[in-house]
């Protein structure tokens, strides 16, 4: 069945494109069909959560307006040019505050705030004042890594959710950063800046993996030698269960690969690395490649319970990347962390450079310290995020700090799991609302997160169609020509799990931004347009 505009050449080429950009001529094609139809175009291409988290929101605002309060306390000029925060009393008037205005939207988790940092030793005016100092935002950040409260309780919330609520032996240092996409951007730039890694090296990544993960090695500063690691591994029916056979952990044994890039849980399959795969990689590590740097990017863990992410496994070789936009609805904030241990291979590796490195490196940090070897690895990406020169102005925007903090704290101090647990319910709801929409059953799988699927259709038609059939669409078609399909006469977008490196005939399916009943839709169109390459193949001549 032919698609309107749309040849299988051209389908060919945009295939080869990052599947973020292959996406804008699926919105071309389904917004035709929105136009001529009574149907909304269905965007399930992207991971943008259609859910919000409320509480802290409420908290961050009614914050706001304790700052402005204290605010105008000191003001000299004008109503509308007031002073900013004074530090001496503030806490006691924060409490009287919250008093005046207690029952009223965000003020019950700032008061849960203030009291766990009294708690926690916090001197009350200082904790206090870093809150509505940042939420005014009137100052750079300071330290411009990140506010001292803040990454105290950034960093429980991260032993919380990525150690399984075990601190290691040696904290980690944490850097505040605008969502995981600046953290990727700094990490690549500081790891060669610094001779940790060098252009042309190996690296290994873990397949299938977020899109930017393989383009950014490929780019020219980088040229890196890549070694994808597939996960291959199949179940008794055949099915992918998306981990990753013995043998490709081992290749990590070889020391020339120098990284591995890890996005855990995984996107797009949606699925934690199981724990055996963890145990290998500690013991390849430990054993054979001491030197591995780890990166892992664990956006998705907090959709499962019990992650335990390679942070904690190997802190020493491992480089933490987290961000709040998913779990918390907050991708519009950017709000991310690069976690890196106190005890670490990089710092390390910084000094065990030869003399000549040490001097260009010298040279390049040389005017933040009259000691500049002994900046560490972690205040190094601070200064490259801002080209070394604008280090005393680096660091994440105060207000952001802020919304980090709250989230940080709500989920803290939600000792029952409430909203974990509201949130991991409406992503299993919709996995299931897909499957029956597809007339399918998934199997069970205690690793399986659901923020997306990852339907791989050829291994589909290989086991439940005649044989032949998956041959003759392999001949006839391209991976994408389903997308295609769907955008033109469903108004559906879905993305090429191809672009993210897994099975060419895969499909990435977002189960977090739209409605539920949407995946019901979703589901009987996939099934719907999958069957007619069916009968195209039954009503093909005979030979």
């Amino acid at each position: 069945m032919p698609i309107a505009g749309v040849s299988r050449d051209l389908i060919a080429r945009l295939q080869t494109l990052s599947p973020f950009e292959l996406k804008a001529e699926l919105e071309r094609l389904a917004g035709e069909h929105e136009s001529r139809t009574a149907f909304q175009m269905l965007n399930a291409g992207r991971g943008n959560p259609n859910f919000v988290a409320s509480t802290p929101r409420e908290a961050f605002f009614a914050l706001g307006q304790f700052a402005l309060t204290v605010s105008r306390e000191n003001a000299e000029w004008d109503p509308e040019l007031i002073g900013v925060p004074e530090k001496d009393g503030i806490a006691e008037r924060f409490g009287r505050w919250l008093d005046e205005h207690q029952g009223e939207p965000g003020t019950a988790l700032l008061r849960a705030v203030l009291d766990d940092g009294v708690a926690r030793g916090f001197v009350p005016d200082s904790f206090v004042w870093e809150l509505a100092d940042a939420v005014i935002g009137d100052h750079y950040p300071s330290p411009d890594r990140m506010l001292r409260h803040t990454e105290i309780i950034a960093r429980d919330y991260l032993t919380q959710e990525l150690c399984g609520g075990i601190a290691p032996e040696t904290p980690f240092d944490l850097f505040a950063v605008e969502g995981g996409t600046a953290a990727m951007c700094y990490l690549f730039d500081s790891l060669l800046a610094n001779r940790i890694l060098h252009p042309g090296d190996r690296i290994a990544i873990m397949t299938p993996i977020f899109a930017p993960y393989l383009e950014i090695p490929a780019l020219p500063d980088h040229r890196f030698d890549v070694v994808h690691l597939t996960a291959s591994t199949v179940d008794a029916r055949g099915v992918n269960t998306w981990q990753y056979p013995p043998e490709q952990i081992d290749r990590l044994r070889d020391p020339s690969i120098k990284a591995l890039f890890v996005v855990n849980p995984s996107n797009p399959p949606s699925v934690r690395m199981a724990a055996d795969t963890m145990r290998r990689i500690a013991d390849v590590v430990r054993e054979d490649n001491p030197q591995l740097a780890i990166i892992t990017d664990d956006v998705y863990a907090t959709f499962i319970d019990g992650f335990r992410s390679l942070m904690a496994e190997l802190p020493r070789n491992t480089i933490g990347v987290y961000s709040y936009s998913k779990y918390f609805g907050a991708t519009g904030w950017r709000l991310g962390l690069i976690a890196v241990n106190r005890d670490n291979i990089f710092d390390e590796a910084i000094a065990e450079l030869d003399e000549a490195d040490r001097q260009e490196l010298d040279a390049r940090y040389g005017s933040l310290s009259l000691d500049p070897r002994s900046i560490r690895f972690i205040d190094r990406i601070v200064a490259d995020s801002r080209s070394v020169a604008l280090n005393h102005t680096a660091g994440l925007s105060l207000p952001q700090q802020c919304m980090l903090l709250l989230f940080s704290a709500y989920a803290l101090l939600d000792t029952e799991n409430h909203y974990r647990q509201t949130v991991q319910r409406l992503i299993a709801r919709r996995l299931d609302t897909l499957a029956r929409g597809m007339g399918v059953t998934f199997p069970d799988d205690p690793d399986r997160v659901g923020y997306y699927v990852e339907l791989d259709l050829l291994a589909y038609a290989r086991r439940h169609w005649a044989p032949g059939f998956a041959d003759y669409l392999e001949a006839t078609y391209e991976p994408t020509d389903i997308l295609f399909r769907l955008a033109e006469q469903t108004g559906i977008i879905l993305l090429n799990g191809g672009g993210f490196e897994g099975p060419v005939w895969s499909i990435r399916v977002s189960l977090a931004n739209l409605r539920d009943e949407d995946y019901a839709q979703i589901g009987r169109s996939l099934r719907a347009v999958a069957l007619q390459y069916v009968a195209e193949w039954e009503a093909r001549p005979s030979s």
